[in-house]
């Protein structure tokens, strides 16, 4: 009986933690995921039966707006469940045997930074609301080091993957739209490092970096006709809108009592003095 009890405490308490935008964000994505998957099945791609397909691509998008939630609500929890975001596109990358940089990068770059962020994120708890993670934002010429950095990336690993012939494949029979995939995916996996490491040190504009990710993926999925994919992308641009108003807002409010107590400390010293 107590143990039910305990569960439906932490169940209501979870329930509790979302707002209703947000939970009526989630359901909505969720609800239109699943009409998707009905309206475009997916076709079978080298052997696999098209139905494993769009299970991996519905728990994509699951986990992905679960993970988005809950960094706009600045919980370190969302690194756990990125985990389970990059062992579905890990597979869905092979299933569908193209996005070589983006899996290359989810394997070497996101696994490791989200346990690493996991962690730094831990170190950096709110003073007050300890739910909460200490966000800032980023100076001017970290910003330009970082697009030079993405220009390059994308040049260079996107002509790369443009080398590679693999035979099989959801765009192998249209060598030049796999070619801009290629590009696309290159500079979509740059853009996501970059966002990767803005989240591992809590910069706000990790959202500006997730803004450009979802417009460079709508593309991808699109010209690979991958529709029910889309559902995802208009649950990130909203959330996306969502996130970076709350950071900025919880930034300006931790800017101004700064002030307030730099103030009120000088007054204290000038009382003193007097």
């Amino acid at each position: 009986m107590e143990q039910t009890i305990k569960k439906e405490n932490k169940l209501k308490k979870l329930w509790n933690y979302f707002s209703t935008y947000e939970k009526i964000w989630f359901i909505s994505i969720t609800v239109l995921a699943v009409v998707f998957a009905f309206l475009f099945p997916e076709e079978d791609v080298g052997g696999v039966n098209g139905k494993i397909i769009m299970v991996l691509y519905l728990v994509d998008i699951l986990a992905n707006i679960l993970c988005e939630l809950l960094i706009s609500k600045q919980s370190k929890w969302n690194f756990i469940v990125s985990l389970i975001v990059e062992a579905t596109e890990i597979a869905i990358c092979i299933v569908c045997a193209y996005r070589f940089a983006t899996m290359a990068v989810t394997i070497f770059f996101w696994i490791p930074i989200d346990i690493i962020s996991f962690i730094n994120w831990n170190r950096h708890k709110d003073r007050e609301q300890k739910e909460l993670t200490e966000v800032r934002k980023l100076s001017g010429w970290q910003e330009v080091l970082v697009i030079a950095g993405i220009v390059v990336w994308t040049v260079g690993v996107g002509y790369l993957l443009t080398q590679i012939d693999i035979g099989y494949g959801i765009l192998a029979d249209q060598p030049i739209l796999e070619k801009v995939v290629c590009y696309l995916d290159a500079c979509c996996s740059a853009v996501g490092i970059a966002n990767g490491l803005f989240i591992l040190f809590r910069f706000r504009e990790q959202w500006i970096a997730w803004y450009i990710c979802t417009f460079l993926e709508t593309a991808i999925n699109i010209i690979s006709g991958q529709w029910v994919l889309l559902v995802l992308k208009a649950g990130y641009l909203t959330n996306t809108t969502y996130g970076y108003i709350k950071w900025t807002k919880y930034i300006k409010s931790k800017k101004q009592k700064t002030i307030n107590q730099s103030s009120e400390a000088k007054g204290d010293t000038l009382n003193a003095g007097a």
